[in-house]
This record gives structure tokens, sequence and C-alpha cells, in this order.
């Protein structure tokens, strides 16, 4: 990627773009964490995702989204992103069919992983929210160590009730329970869950 298209670099909460702009271009994240959102007509802000380096976004370009709905918001300084455009990514899908498999693939799990984010916004209380979070990021990031699962995050209390619709001190009184219950362990950059079955 570097040696054919250019990086560019965003500061913390620096707009790599807005709603309504044209959507011309697909984005891989090199270095930092980019928040995916939108406002709602009272102006408060709804997170959809938060991604880190490796991954994509701004990929409904290639469905036939023409203005974007979202924002797309550097979350960390010196936040590095490497702008593809449409067309390059098509061309470069039409060449690779097993990159374009995983794109489309990728895009169809992200679908239902907002279809699920509504789901429980509408009919589960904040506890199961947050254990559907911890469950969904086990399986999205996570690594086995023995029965455990470990999941490297950078994410804040208020990042997680950010993505699970609730506040950071439910975020932070839920978690110390489920500690304190000896269902999970965390700290600044991990979180870890005991046993994925037992965790409810």
């Amino acid at each position: 990627m570097e040696d054919h298209h250019e990086f560019n670099n965003f500061k913390k909460n620096d707009f790599i773009y807005f709603p309504n702009e044209k959507a011309k271009y697909v984005y891989m994240i090199a270095d930092g964490r980019v928040k995916i959102g939108h406002y709602t007509e009272d102006g408060k802000e709804v997170v959809k995702a938060i991604l880190s380096a490796g991954e994509m976004f701004g990929e409904l370009a290639l469905t036939g989204e023409e203005t974007r709905t979202d924002f797309a918001q550097a979350m960390d300084d010196e936040t590095s992103v490497c702008p593809m455009s449409i067309e390059d990514m098509q061309a470069l899908m039409a060449d690779d069919k097993e990159l374009s498999f995983k794109i489309y693939k990728l895009i169809g799990l992200r679908i239902r992983r907002l279809e699920r984010k509504v789901e429980l916004l509408v009919f589960k209380d904040a506890r199961t929210r947050i254990i559907e979070f911890l469950k969904e990021a086990a399986a999205w990031k996570g690594r086995k160590v023995g029965f455990e699962t470990m999941i490297p995050t950078r994410l804040t209390h208020k990042d997680i009730a950010n993505l699970t619709g609730t506040s950071r001190q439910t975020v932070t009184t839920i978690l110390n329970e489920l500690k304190e219950s000896n269902l999970i362990n965390f700290d600044r950059r991990k979180i870890l869950i005991r046993d994925l079955d037992k965790l409810k």
C-alpha cells in the first residue's frame, strides 16, 4: 500500500470525513483508532464502531453509497489512514477474487453486527448489552488462553458506554461486578474473560 498510495495523518478528534460528503474512498487504518458514528436530530452522538490498525472503513461506498451517512473521526494522535479510491479498490478486487470475497464478507458481518446492536438497544437491559459487547469483542478480537479469553483493547469505559448505549458509570459498575464475581479481569490494555460459557 505504501508503495502506491499516500497515507494521511490525523490528530486526535480530527474528522476524516463528515456526513453528506461524497463517498469517494475506502480507508485502511495503518496506525491509531477511528470512531464511526452519526448524530441524532437533537445532537446526540451515536457511536457505531471503534476500529483500530489493520481494519477498513468507508466500505459501504463499494455497495453504492454515494454520500456518507456517518462521520469518521480519529481517536488518537498520529492516526494514519490510507485512502483508496473506489475505482482502485474495485480493480484490486477484480484481480483478486479472495480479497473480493473477504471484503464482501466483512460488509455483511458489519451489517449483521449493527442489526444485533439495534436489537439489543431496543429489547435488552444495560447489563445484557455490556455482556453481549464483551462476547462479541471476544469473538472478533479475542485470543484463547486455556479456558480464558484475552481481548486486547484500548477502549475506555466511556467508549464502551458509547458502543452499548449506556453511561460510563453503568459500564464501570457492571464491569466491577463481573470482576468481583471472578468472571472477568481488566486493565487499560486488555479484558480477560475467565470462561465465556459462564459469562452471563
